[in-house]
């Protein structure tokens, strides 16, 4: 009796595992794809280019053009 047990729990609990997976996809809406090609991409500015080739010097202030 207990042999038996011990071999029909795990595919049965594997069985619920697989049963709750397909309940959780049905429940929760699918994701949407993101949008692909360069103009999908936020723009965000370089602030490398805003601040010259070694960056603000000692005193001056990063400029906080957008």
């Amino acid at each position: 009796m207990v042999v038996l047990f011990t071999v029909l729990i795990p595919p049965l609990m594997l069985g619920v595992v697989l049963a709750l997976g397909r309940y959780e996809e049905l429940l929760l809406p699918a994701a949407e794809p993101a949008p692909e090609g360069p103009e999908a991409a936020p723009a965000v500015p370089d602030a490398r280019k805003q601040a010259g080739p070694r960056g603000p010097g000692p005193g001056e202030e990063l400029s906080s053009a957008a």
